[in-house]
């Protein structure tokens, strides 16, 4: 009995400490992209703090309120850098930590998977980037006239971070719902029975997200929905894939 309960939890062992080996190899990864981001974060914010603004009308002045203020910007400046430019090697990371779930053939499509992902990454970082200065240009034209609009930076960059990352996580609902039905966790019809709730699901989360106006929400939520689309579509194709063989 004692033999057996420990083959039985040696998988579950191994798996901890592949998966300890996995966080610590993007740990270093995230550390080695984040030293340029802290040299250089003065550029890095002129171009994703910035440039969001060009189109704001009064412009924003952003201030800072707290002496050390600065010197914690620059740091998530270099955090905030290195996550985005070692997410290709994270990407990597995780679905070669996954890879063990698959069928044999499908471990091949992995390296296509962890290309994809980080492909949507940027694509739904980049879509928001050039949406931001649409959604401030509203959110400051609201107002102008009576209300001079002030950022203070660390509340400015929060928002500018968490909108990045959210499309840029949100644009893997693809990829995510393709691994998962090629796994058999999930299929296309899962997907279409819970659309419903899928679509209440998307505008809270936008809401959650977004200031609290209709037009930022719908911003945000549109791109999700059509993303969801595309997962249901792309989960038909990973079934029929797993069906063949």
């Amino acid at each position: 009995m004692a033999n057996q309960t420990t083959n039985n939890e040696m998988p579950l062992i191994a798996h901890i400490e592949e998966l300890r080996g996995r966080l610590i190899r993007c740990g270093f990864a995230v550390i080695f992209c984040a030293i340029p981001c802290g040299v250089f974060w003065k550029r890095i914010f002129d171009i994703f703090a910035v440039f969001p603004l060009r189109l704001s009308d009064p412009a924003p002045v952003i201030i800072y309120t707290a002496p050390a203020e600065t010197v914690m910007l620059s740091f998530k400046i270099a955090l905030s850098g290195g996550i985005l430019f070692a997410s290709p090697f994270i990407f990597w990371q995780v679905w070669s930590f996954v890879a063990p779930g698959l069928y044999k053939k499908e471990r091949a499509v992995i390296l296509p998977v962890a290309f994809a992902s980080t492909f949507c990454f940027f694509a739904g970082f980049a879509f928001c980037y050039f949406l931001l200065p649409l959604l401030l240009k509203f959110l400051t034209d609201f107002a102008a006239g009576q209300i001079e609009p002030f950022f203070r930076i660390d509340e400015y960059f929060n928002f500018i971070i968490k909108m990045g990352f959210a499309f840029g996580f949100a644009f893997e609902l693809p990829v995510v719902s393709f691994a998962l039905a090629k796994m058999g966790v999930i299929d296309h019809r899962f997907m279409t029975h819970y659309f419903r709730y899928a679509v209440v699901l998307i505008f809270i989360f936008a809401a959650f997200l977004t200031p609290p106006d209709v037009l930022s929400q719908t911003l945000l939520a549109l791109p999700l929905l059509v993303l969801y689309g595309l997962g249901i579509f792309l989960a038909f194709l990973a079934t029929r894939g797993r069906i063949k063989q």
